[in-house]
């Protein structure tokens, strides 16, 4: 099985615990004299399996992250973590160019010669410049590490 593939089976078996979760909590209790659509031990112990097995998943595509080489001294779990720092320092960047450009502010600028005027304390050109470049080598290194999912076996 490729990497890729079993990152699929994981997202899927999160998003069956998670409808588990839900049907379980749905008829956890129910009225006197009534049955309940379903059965919740069963329910219950049926996401227990789904559990044991995204585990056992989970702990095959972290050792496989951290054995697959991606190039000189960079494993397929160094770069995901490059790829959310870069996630990370986007957002901020994006965050504070928004911000000292004033978007998102009602009201923005001078209604009246009197009322103060709002100065921008970062450079904002700069900053969305930055972004740019932030935005550009997250999809690289995205490109990469979805090029080597498809490409690495999932180990045991």
């Amino acid at each position: 099985m490729k990497l890729a593939e079993a990152l699929a089976e994981r997202a899927e078996a999160t998003r069956r615990v998670e409808q588990l979760r839900a049907r379980v909590v749905s008829t956890a209790r129910y009225q006197e004299g009534e049955t309940p659509a379903e059965d919740a031990a069963q329910l219950l112990a049926e996401a227990g399996e789904v559990l044991d097995t995204l585990e056992t998943l989970i702990r095959r595509i972290n050792r496989t992250n951290a054995a697959v080489e991606m190039g000189p001294e960079c494993t397929l779990t160094d770069a995901l973590a490059r790829r959310d720092v870069l996630r990370l320092r986007h957002a901020v960047v994006t965050a504070a160019a928004d911000a000292a450009a004033g978007t998102g502010e009602r009201g923005y600028g001078r209604q009246l010669r009197s009322e103060l005027m709002m100065l921008a304390a970062l450079p904002v050109a700069e900053l969305r410049r930055q972004a740019d470049e932030l935005a550009r080598e997250i999809r690289e290194i995205d490109v990469r590490i979805q090029r080597t999912n498809w490409e690495a076996d999932l180990l045991d």
